[in-house]
């Protein structure tokens, strides 16, 4: 979801956007961390706004993220969430990070930042400008794995965020980007962590090439995936399994063609293959 979010302000042509992440979390390491902020919080309430007093045993998480610029020094002297984090979500959010390195994708840790619904855990991230005064956060999200259980569903792990439209018109103005094609240019399978891996890096450099690419998420056999592939209606399939990810290789299947042939490439040349065939194609039609 960020790496998309980082794609939409490269289509709509917006720049000075930045990505700030933090993790929260799981629920019994922010109730270490909430009596901790509480208590500090109480021992300075002489230096708190009317707005911080109500939220402070409501929801003090809320006191940090104070637009209010008298509350700075104090909210930056506060107890910090991420040093009440256990090994797992330490881990976690390790691994949120090499994803964005991987991506070549620039990020800032704020251990300021939260949210404001309780249900949120571990991820959350906001995209920020500088060029809307106060009212700098454009996008904002993260993971709310306990959301659906706690509304009486399986428990079932999910993410997302929200945007703000408004806001992100005035930072388009006039102009505007070009609305996305039915299916994708190419549908990327894989299967294994290294796969996994080198596929995050392989999108990227598609996309980079104008290359309309959907990235499988969830994981699930080769089988599968590439159903979800023809359903796509995407032209390619391109394939990465662990062995190819230990050659810099992928399989590059096309997916309307009869009887096509499916190649193996290095993943450099993968861009220059498909951009070949889809103007091929383009000409026989």
């Amino acid at each position: 979801m960020i790496l998309m979010g980082a794609r939409l302000w490269a289509d709509l042509g917006l720049d000075g956007i930045e990505l700030q992440i933090n993790s929260l979390g799981q629920p019994e390491e922010r109730a270490r961390h909430r009596a901790a902020l509480v208590a500090y919080l109480e021992e300075h309430a002489e230096l708190l706004d009317d707005d911080s007093r109500r939220r402070l045993h409501s929801n003090p998480l809320r006191i940090l993220d104070s637009k209010n610029p008298d509350l700075q020094e104090l909210c930056a002297a506060a107890p910090r969430l991420i040093d009440f984090l256990g090994p797992e979500s330490l881990l976690h959010f390790e691994g949120v990070q090499r994803v964005l390195r991987d991506a070549g994708l620039h990020y800032t840790v704020n251990p300021r930042l939260v949210r404001g619904l309780d249900y949120y855990n571990l991820t959350v991230f906001e995209w920020v400008t500088d060029r809307l005064g106060a009212q700098g956060t454009i996008c904002a999200g993260g993971r709310f794995d306990g959301l659906v259980e706690q509304l009486g569903g399986k428990p079932a792990p999910a993410c997302g965020f929200a945007m703000g439209v408004e806001r992100l018109i005035a930072l388009i103005r006039d102009a505007g980007g070009e609305p996305a094609g039915a299916a994708p240019d190419v549908y990327l399978v894989h299967h294994g962590e290294g796969a996994s891996r080198l596929a995050f890096r392989v999108a990227e450099g598609l996309r980079d090439q104008a290359i309309d690419v959907l990235l499988h998420c969830g994981g699930g056999s080769f089988k599968s995936q590439m159903k979800k592939a023809d359903g796509s209606g995407a032209t390619f399939a391109v394939i990465i399994g662990d062995d190819e990810a230990s050659t810099g290789e992928a399989q590059l299947k096309p997916l309307r063609e009869e009887g096509a042939a499916q190649l193996k490439l290095k993943v450099d040349d993968l861009a220059e293959a498909i951009i070949g065939q889809l103007i091929d194609s383009d000409e026989e039609e």
